[in-house]
């Protein structure tokens, strides 16, 4: 055999280098025992690797972000913002489980609130050409929860607040959904008490889907809306849910 230390040819039966002396078991015990500890230095090493990573602080960031509540909690507030999600959960609700041909959310209170940011978002839009203004009017229903949604996050820290925005938001594309879903058969009665039919060019998703060439997508389309819609609202229950919950275990009753 080869000494491991100094290469000395010898015999396989020695158990001692005839040529450093070295006795070889305790050699091979002693670079076991380095091996381990080099193998537990590796494992010591990945480990705070793993702690030290940055998506242990992105889940971290995330959680602050999205699942923030004040320490303490005024019993009252948290009184009306139980009320206040019943209210939104029981009317949401109806929402999900009434057709969209129906058009229950272009007869409700809510699509009151959303006209006057949809007629907004023409103006608004306006100097950026003639689709963008038409487009705008749904842009503009959209985009006003959205802004709540990020004041609330970020501005006021209200997450409670943001989860209702979110809801308002769903509401909103399924508001939306009946306008897309008569772009052919143009038998809505829109504002001013007429139809498409009545008014040529009237009508803001028969001329959306027409410049893009989308108009027998119309249905898919305002399908495609009020699930969206259904979904944001899921979310926002679930959201809002546990905000109370959280809430609940900070209030202070002192």
């Amino acid at each position: 055999m080869i000494c491991p230390k100094c290469n000395f040819n010898q015999s396989e039966g020695n158990t001692e280098c005839a040529g450093c002396g070295i006795i070889f078991k305790k050699y091979f015990a002693h670079q076991r025992s380095l091996l381990k500890n080099d193998l537990s230095v590796i494992s010591s090493i990945k480990e705070d690797a793993v702690k030290n990573s940055p998506v242990p602080d992105k889940i971290g960031l995330l959680k602050e972000l999205f699942l923030y509540v004040k320490p303490d909690i005024n019993p009252f507030y948290f009184g009306g913002r139980i009320l206040f999600f019943l209210i939104i959960l029981i009317w949401g609700w109806k929402f999900i489980f009434t057709p969209m041909g129906s058009n229950y959310t272009g007869m409700s209170f809510m699509h009151m609130i959303n006209l006057p940011f949809h007629e907004a978002g023409h103006i608004i839009f306006r100097p950026l050409g003639e689709f963008v203004s038409v487009l705008g009017g749904s842009l503009g229903q959209l985009l006003i929860p959205l802004i709540c949604f990020l004041t609330f996050m970020i501005k006021t820290r209200d997450t409670f607040a943001a989860s209702v925005s979110i809801w308002w938001l769903g509401e909103s594309f399924m508001d939306l959904a009946p306008y897309i879903n008569d772009a052919r058969d143009l038998r809505l009665i829109l504002l001013g008490g007429v139809t498409g039919r009545d008014v040529p060019g009237y009508h803001d998703w028969e001329y959306i889907l027409i410049r893009l060439g989308w108009l027998e997508y119309d249905h898919t389309i305002a399908k495609m809306a009020y699930t969206a819609g259904i979904l944001l609202m899921l979310c926002s229950f679930a959201w809002a849910g546990y905000l109370l919950y959280k809430q609940y275990k900070n209030l202070d009753l002192n």
